[in-house]
């Protein structure tokens, strides 16, 4: 009942006005992060991790930015929900399309790090251009619905299970359809290594590497940032990378973290810090989170 309630509301929401909608969305992060104390904790052990020169008033600084630009993230979904095709076109502005372009007669992996403007870089992207992703199941039915719902609607997408594994994605990058892969979060030890991420050894998905090597994929980096308050979104195709794939498939996928920071570095306080990057560690190694 509450979620149907909340969904209505965020329908409502809709109508506003972009700058309205961007400054009720920084009041919902100032309230999520008074109230999540939790995930105020993660934020903050895996920014000292990340930054360990980092005083600490700036480091609570960033973790209080990132919960507002979160919260925009989290209301401006309503309008991937709802709003006209027109309108997700001028909220999203797309930039550097001809480094896309330039290989776009091969294979292609759109490479589309954890951001806050994620979901709005890959809603545009399906406005115009049929593409595939893989996607986690929400613990909330309801909500799991309606991103599945804003993911599709416009018809372009095909959207895979995380757990029908990697069968149907290679199928689909062959097709040559662009993936839109998201490969930086910590699902384990299965499929990862173990390599640097801001110095920091991190169970990272070596997946980027052996799908390009396995369909001949180009890697375009794809990054979405928000704007500020009224502003939108900009998402930025990165030149294709060159060399990529090699024989090493660790250094590959030290190369996918060592571009990750480089956009984090631009972008903080956009980053998806919330989520427990360093949790899987090396056997014998103490978490960072207990």
């Amino acid at each position: 009942m509450l979620t149907r309630i909340g969904l209505a509301l965020m329908w409502l929401l809709h109508f506003l006005p972009l700058p309205l909608l961007a400054l009720l969305g920084q009041m919902l992060g100032m309230l999520l992060y008074f109230f999540g104390r939790e995930r105020r904790r993660v934020a903050r052990v895996n920014l000292g991790l990340c930054f360990p020169a980092m005083g600490a008033r700036e480091k609570e600084s960033l973790v209080k930015a990132h919960f507002r630009s979160l919260g925009r993230s989290f209301l401006e979904h309503c309008l991937l929900w709802w709003s006209s095709k027109n309108r997700i076109r001028r909220l999203v502005r797309i930039e550097g399309i001809e480094n896309w372009e330039a290989v776009s007669g091969r294979p292609v992996i759109w490479l589309a790090p954890h951001f806050v403007g994620l979901d709005m870089g890959g809603v545009r992207l399906s406005c115009d251009y049929p593409a595939v992703s893989v996607y986690s199941h929400q613990k909330n039915a309801k909500f799991d619905e309606m991103l599945l719902h804003g993911r599709r609607r416009f018809g372009t997408s095909t959207l895979l299970s995380r757990q029908e594994g990697l069968r149907p994605v290679i199928r689909a990058i062959k097709r040559k359809l662009p993936f839109y892969y998201l490969p930086d979060m910590d699902f384990g030890i299965r499929d990862s290594s173990f390599v640097p991420f801001f110095g920091v050894q991190t169970a990272t998905v070596t997946g980027l590497a052996r799908l390009a090597a396995m369909t001949g994929a180009a890697v375009v980096p794809c990054v979405t940032r928000q704007l500020p308050r009224g502003q939108g979104y900009v998402l930025k195709f990165h030149p294709a990378w060159q060399n990529y794939p090699t024989e090493d498939v660790e250094a590959d996928t030290r190369r996918m973290n060592a571009f990750i920071e480089e956009r984090i570095l631009e972008m903080p306080e956009q980053y998806y810090w919330l989520h427990k990057r360093f949790k899987t560690r090396p056997e014998g190694e103490k978490s960072f989170y207990a």
